[in-house]
């Protein structure tokens, strides 16, 4: 038995970082990798294709969309299992319950595991969000109620991968890994982190096509060939449309302006698609850094965000301490009345700025 598996795409998603011409650009991304995953399964021969999970935002997709998702579903033969997720949960006004859908298309509609034969022997179990929060665990006390080898198909948490996959990820459905053999499933495929991971007995896709700055790790479909015993093996195929980098520039000693946007162009010059630039360093003290006019040189990228992260002034402060001026008596003050290292660098950095009537205290 042969699978595609995938997962996350967020059809419509907002880009809310992004410029509109950007946002929209990269939504019109996310419909061409649904084909290109199509594309491939037909190319495989595959013998169903599994979604798990967040295939679109519930609350933003368009009437556009939806009537794309049904028809590019129904341009395959394929079978394609759908288990909503999260974003994408199951309810009355969901498309997940108003489209005719074609009839290869089967949406789990259960918010627990329930079954669907693909062979002989072969049980796909999967499972739906009925709510965007508060989704019980699926696999917990769950057992199989007929013979054979089970799969499952749903989008969950597995509790060990919380803090370590994104920052901020909700426990939606959460497990843990033990769970899966426990309920008698030969392997979990599973939709919720965006970074791909591979387990004995569950599989992470992670999202096929970039939503965020940071994401690593070789995303896209899945390639799943199923042995007689349960056993997987799994073969990851790149499907994104969207390029998207994250760029260290240093700014060490940069003395002007000039030096500033040299380095940042040097960095980029050679990129496409979407950056997000984090600018590192020590500056020379009157060196200008205005990261919304920095944001201006990725005209050749479909979108360029800028950013300060450890970013300071070379200031001199003992020479500034004593001056007998009113930067002066700041940093004096400063020094003396703060002990916290890190909050009073940036006490320091932002008055001093200021101080200047500068209007990038970014930079602290």
């Amino acid at each position: 038995m042969k699978l595609l598996l995938f997962a996350d795409l967020h059809l419509d998603a907002p880009f809310a970082w992004a410029s509109p011409e950007t946002a929209r650009s990269r939504r019109r991304n996310r419909r061409e990798t649904l084909t290109r995953i199509l594309t491939l399964a037909d190319e495989e021969r595959v013998d169903a294709v599994l979604s798990a999970g967040d295939l679109f935002e519930h609350e933003r997709v368009s009437p556009d969309t939806v009537e794309f998702l049904r028809a590019s579903l129904a341009r395959t033969d394929v079978p394609v299992h759908l288990a909503p997720g999260n974003h994408d949960w199951l309810s009355a006004r969901s498309p997940y319950a108003l489209v005719d859908w074609s009839p290869n298309v089967h949406v789990f509609s259960e918010p627990r595991l329930a079954p669907v034969t693909l062979a002989d022997g072969l049980t796909l179990w999967g499972a739906a969000h009925r709510a965007p929060a508060n989704t019980d665990g699926f696999f917990a006390g769950f057992r199989p109620d007929r013979g054979g080898q089970h799969l499952a198909l749903a989008h969950a948490s597995e509790r060990s991968l919380l803090g370590w996959q994104e920052d901020g990820k909700q426990p939606h459905a959460p497990f843990d890994a033990r769970e899966i053999a426990e309920a008698g499933i030969a392997h979990a495929f599973l939709g919720h982190y965006h970074l791909p991971r591979d387990a004995d007995r569950h599989t992470y896709p992670g999202n096929p096509d970039p939503l965020e700055f940071g994401e690593e790790g070789e995303r896209g479909a899945v390639i799943v060939t199923v042995a007689a015993d349960g056993s997987v093996t799994r073969e990851r195929r790149s499907v994104a449309v969207s390029r998207v980098h994250d760029v260290t520039v240093s700014l060490e000693g940069a003395a002007h302006e000039d030096d500033v946007r040299a380095a940042v162009s040097g960095a980029i010059a050679d990129l496409s698609g979407c950056v997000r630039v984090t600018l590192v360093g020590e500056l020379g003290p009157a060196a200008a850094v205005d990261v919304r006019d920095l944001a201006r040189l990725g005209e050749h990228l479909d979108g360029l965000v800028v950013r300060a992260g450890q970013l300071s002034v070379g200031y001199d402060l003992d020479t500034i301490r004593a001056e007998q001026t009113v930067r002066g008596e700041f940093v004096r003050d400063a020094l003396e009345a703060i002990d916290d290292e890190e909050l009073r660098r940036r006490v320091l950095l932002t008055g001093l700025r200021a101080l200047e009537g500068r209007a990038d205290l970014e930079v602290a």
